[in-house]
Parts: C-alpha cells; sequence; structure tokens
C-alpha cells in the first residue's frame, strides 16, 4: 500500500476543512481520523461545517465537534438548511460554498461520498468538487437503511483509544439519535472493522474513504520539473 503522509517538513498548521450535511455526518464518516490527526505535531486547524444543524441537534453538532477536536483550533459553522431538502436549496449553498473557498484554502477536505443513497449527502460532495479543484478530498461513508455501502479504495489504520473514543463521543454527544436502531455502537464498531479487516489494520479496525484524485510525489519529482 501507498502511505500518504500529511506530516510534511512544513512548518506551518494543517488546516482540515470537515463538512458534513447532518449534525452527526462528520464524526461517524471521520471521527476516528479526526482523533488521530491532532495527534500529529503538527498544528492543526479544523474547519467544521454542518448544513442542517436546527435545535438540539444543532447543540449537540456543537458539543460533539468541541470534543472531537479539543486541544486544536477550531472554526465551527452551524446552518439551519431543512433536513431533506438541501437539494432544494441548492442555490444558496452553492453561494455559501463559494463565500468558504475564498476564506479556507485546506490541506485535507473531507466530505460525503458520492455515490451515497441520501440527496443531502450526493449534493455536497458535488459543491465540495465544484469548489475545490486542486485539493486533497477523501470522502467518508455513513451506514444507513438503504443499504449503500460501497468498495472505498483508501483507509486509515485507527489505533484502539482513537475507536473506542469516537464510538464513546457519538453515542454521548447524540443522545437525540440513541433511539434510533441503527445509531448504536455495534453499528460503528462494525463497519470499522469491516474496514479493519479488509485494510489489515494492525488493531482490526480502520475507517474508508473513496479518493477520486490523488497526487503521489515519492521522490520529488517536481522539484526537477522546469
Amino acid at each position: 500500500m501507498i502511505s500518504l503522509n500529511l506530516d510534511k517538513e512544513n512548518s506551518g498548521p494543517l488546516t482540515v476543512l470537515c463538512l458534513g450535511a447532518h449534525s452527526d455526518d462528520i464524526e461517524i464518516g471521520c471521527g476516528g481520523t479526526v482523533l488521530q490527526l491532532k495527534q500529529q505535531p503538527r498544528e492543526v486547524i479544523f474547519h467544521w461545517i454542518v448544513f442542517s444543524a436546527t435545535g438540539i441537534r444543532g447543540e449537540e453538532a456543537r458539543t460533539s465537534a468541541e470534543r472531537f477536536t479539543s486541544g486544536s483550533k477550531l472554526s465551527l459553522v452551524l446552518k439551519e438548511f431543512k433536513d431533506g431538502f438541501l437539494p432544494y436549496s441548492a442555490a444558496q449553498i452553492k453561494q455559501f460554498f463559494e463565500e468558504l473557498k475564498s476564506e479556507v484554502n485546506p490541506d485535507l477536505i473531507f466530505t460525503h461520498w458520492s455515490g451515497d443513497a441520501h440527496q443531502d449527502h450526493r449534493l455536497l460532495n458535488e459543491l465540495t468538487w465544484n469548489t475545490f479543484r486542486n485539493h486533497l478530498i477523501l470522502e467518508y461513508e455513513i451506514p444507513k437503511y438503504d443499504g449503500d455501502m460501497g468498495r472505498p479504495s483508501a483507509f486509515v489504520p485507527l489505533a484502539e483509544k482513537a475507536f473506542r473514543s469516537k464510538v464513546e463521543i457519538l453515542c454521548d454527544a447524540f443522545k437525540s439519535q440513541n433511539s434510533k436502531p441503527w445509531f448504536a455502537p455495534e453499528t460503528f464498531l462494525g463497519l470499522m472493522r469491516l474496514r479493519g479487516m479488509e485494510s489489515n489494520a494492525p488493531t482490526g479496525y480502520a475507517e474508508a474513504f473513496y479518493v477520486r484524485k490523488v497526487l503521489l510525489d515519492p521522490i520529488g519529482i517536481r522539484e526537477g520539473i522546469q
């Protein structure tokens, strides 16, 4: 496997943009990776944006984002678009993305997978790629009733502390979701265990992502290009 190392010889901070349609999407899709990213020597700045986070769901989203990024710098934006209706507010969301790209130049972006069955998720994926055309984008997966799990190609092995903390924070921060049959530790641990098996992760647990475009420069070949 080819490892993509973000811990480069760089004195500046690592800027990470996390995009989620709903208030628990980012945490479910890449929470373990976020927990591990903030452990590296480089300073990490998280720009965390949730597009449908109203009422109690907004309060939960804020609490969760602060816990997942604790110890790092956090810029949190909670929008109040209607859950399930994001495509019908596409013009407003597109305008927000246009403003966002003038404010943030991320080293890494987490967004929804393009093949996700949820219409809100697909819209955010489309606008992410439309807006950030020259960035590293990892598309995360969300388990759901639709049965739309695919075959991701990039994996982040998770330390035991990371995958257990992810599940603990999820279930504690999003208490309004605990009554849903699918929102359970077994769901989150089961998916990470499956992806850990597929990637031969040392602990047996991993998060998986879809990578549409990535530039690999293992020997610094660009330095010799005139």
